[in-house]
């Protein structure tokens, strides 16, 4: 179950990939140059100042108006590591911990890759080595086909057109299409990666996340079971350490948190064809399509227009956002309530956050 090998080169509709689990060298090539990295322990973080950013004071002050008319809690924007914008509304502070709804898929799915590189689990394992026999409605020869990988990639088959797609019961997770030709964003088996990374770990999922992510960069928080969602709680502080630990391909300055690169470029890569803008639990902009949670329909175009087109994020519930931009050495971090009562797309807010600072950042 946890022997090594290559992915196997036919998943799905023919995809090839395989991933090495060792690289011990700090990355080098496309992060910016001198990232700046705050101490594990430190409530300081150094700042950039007006001069150096040259950025467009109206259109900051513009853009501030807009997220306080859009209900937001926290804004925090890094360059090169160090904070360039840090705003709070109302009475959300500095210390104040706030969910992050499904923009903790991400951080998920950095620590099944931290199990992998360990050689506690393997990509191409069966989700029902880890979760038993019967883990779904499905037969057992279906249920077998089903691996990990999918459950990275959101391809596992089972119906996301059930009464509760959180649920995690047997008896909600149904077959609709063989794993790997098909993808749905459905939370239940995303949610159910927990139970394989404690199985393969022997530790609670909160322990195996602390250990090997949270204490090694200085984030603060952890999961709290929510119905049968797990959610993460921190500060917008923290969920700006782990977007610079992203930016810094895994590693918090000379430390390997992430050190296997062929993984987290597998994140922030399209894992599969039907919506290529999606990674490892992580959306991808620049790409020609993408999809969106809770429909079929194949949209043209960049996620994100006015994004750059290397940009990545985590995204979740009521707006809660962490977006990554490695060619201009930006992490943006946006915490708060919903910002529209009505149901518009769901990448609306996205533009225009992204309209705004364009403006600002002048690219």
């Amino acid at each position: 179950m946890t022997s090594r090998k290559l992915l196997p080169a036919l998943i799905g509709f023919l995809f090839l990939w395989s991933c090495s689990k060792t690289d011990d060298t700090a990355p080098i090539g496309n992060e910016p140059a001198s990232l700046y990295f705050p101490g594990v322990s430190d409530t300081s973080w150094a700042r950039m100042t007006e001069s150096d950013l040259n950025w467009d004071k109206d259109s900051l002050d513009a853009l501030r108006n807009f997220l306080s008319d859009r209900k937001t809690k926290a804004f925090l924007v890094l360059k090169n590591g160090k904070i360039a914008l840090e705003w709070y509304f109302g009475n959300f502070g500095r210390d104040s911990n706030w969910y992050w709804a499904s923009a903790g898929k991400t951080l998920t799915s950095m620590l099944v890759g931290i199990a992998y590189q360990d050689s506690l689990l393997d990509l191409q394992d069966r989700t029902s080595d880890y979760l038993g026999a019967g883990w779904t409605s499905l037969t057992g020869q279906q249920e077998d086909r089903i691996r990990i990988w999918h459950q990275l990639t959101m391809t596992t088959g089972l119906d996301d057109n059930v009464n509760d797609k959180d649920c995690t019961a047997d008896t909600c997770l149904r077959y609709k299409a063989d794993p790997g030709t098909r993808w749905a964003y459905h939370n239940a088996p995303y949610t159910l990666l927990d139970k394989v990374v404690e199985t393969a770990s022997g530790m609670t999922y909160n322990n195996y996340f602390r250990q090997k992510i949270r204490d090694r960069i200085g984030m603060n928080g952890g999961w709290i079971k929510l119905d049968q969602n797990n959610v993460y709680f921190s500060t917008a502080r923290s969920m700006a350490r782990y977007g610079l630990l992203l930016l810094n391909r895994g590693w918090w300055d000379q430390t390997a948190v992430l050190r296997d690169s062929t993984y987290h470029q597998s994140m922030i890569t399209g894992s599969q064809p039907m919506n290529p803008s999606y990674g490892y639990l992580t959306w991808l902009n620049g790409k020609d399509v993408h999809m969106l949670p809770s429909t079929q329909i194949v949209f043209p175009g960049m996620l994100i227009p006015n994004a750059p087109s290397d940009c990545y994020a985590a995204l979740g519930k009521n707006d809660q956002k962490l977006y990554v931009v490695p060619s201009k050495g930006l992490v943006v971090v946006r915490m708060g309530d919903a910002a529209y009562d009505s149901r518009l797309a769901v990448t609306v807010f996205d533009n225009e956050i992204w309209g705004k600072l364009k403006g600002i950042m002048r690219y």
